[in-house]
């Protein structure tokens, strides 16, 4: 037996026999979001490093998994990865909120959703979703081959049932809350000094007498 198939065993053995410790979050400490999506599911994980019997030991806070709506399993592959960092943000959102962290992905798009030009109505709706998290939050990208951490879940993902905690009806839209201003309490006295303040601007009195002759 070759020396590189005998590590593979004990790494193996190894992995069967211990597991992983459950880290409560350390909110002095930045977090590691790992992302994957495949073509079936979406998957992430949230880890920490942390000291644990004085050495430095890096474990996972949470898991998340679900499968795709029939709508979004007709995304292209950047899209089903930036809808994943988007729900993986939403769903760490009680651990991410203040605290600066880092979203690792496999695929190298995400690192520009922040910044992309599109017209593409669901990356612009991403986009605004995750725009309070930018000054926190640094993308990195890690090569699919190593990028292990949430591979997994993405391909063994948990049935989109009532059942499971991250469900989405498929038939539901992702909803942005937005903030309108409304104007039915502005009386006419405040519109009258406007238009009488415009009169009376340097700038703008020729072009009102302009328009007041025509």
């Amino acid at each position: 037996m070759t020396q590189g198939r005998i590590q593979a065993y004990e790494k193996i053995k190894y992995a069967l026999t211990n597991e992983p410790l459950l880290l409560t979050p350390d909110w002095k400490l930045p977090f590691k979001m790992y992302i994957d999506a495949c073509g079936e599911g979406l998957g992430a994980t949230l880890h920490q490093v942390q000291t644990v019997n004085d050495k430095p030991y890096k474990g996972p806070i949470c898991f998340i998994s679900r499968q795709l709506k029939p709508t979004e399993a007709r995304y292209r592959a950047r899209q089903m990865e930036c809808l994943c960092l988007v729900l993986a943000i939403e769903e760490f959102h009680y651990y991410l909120d203040g605290s600066v962290f880092e979203a690792i992905t496999d695929c190298n798009a995400v690192k520009s959703l922040l910044n992309m030009k599109t017209s593409n109505r669901h990356i612009l709706r991403w986009k605004i979703a995750i725009q309070g998290y930018r000054g926190n939050m640094t993308i990195v990208h890690k090569a699919g081959n190593i990028h292990q951490n949430s591979d997994g879940l993405s391909k063994w993902e948990l049935p989109n049932t009532p059942k499971n905690p991250d469900y989405v009806p498929t038939s539901a839209e992702p909803q942005i809350t937005t903030e309108g201003i409304n104007n039915t309490d502005v009386g006419t006295e405040f519109f009258e000094e406007v238009r009488e303040s415009y009169k009376q601007d340097k700038n703008c009195h020729i072009l009102t007498a302009l328009l007041d002759k025509y």
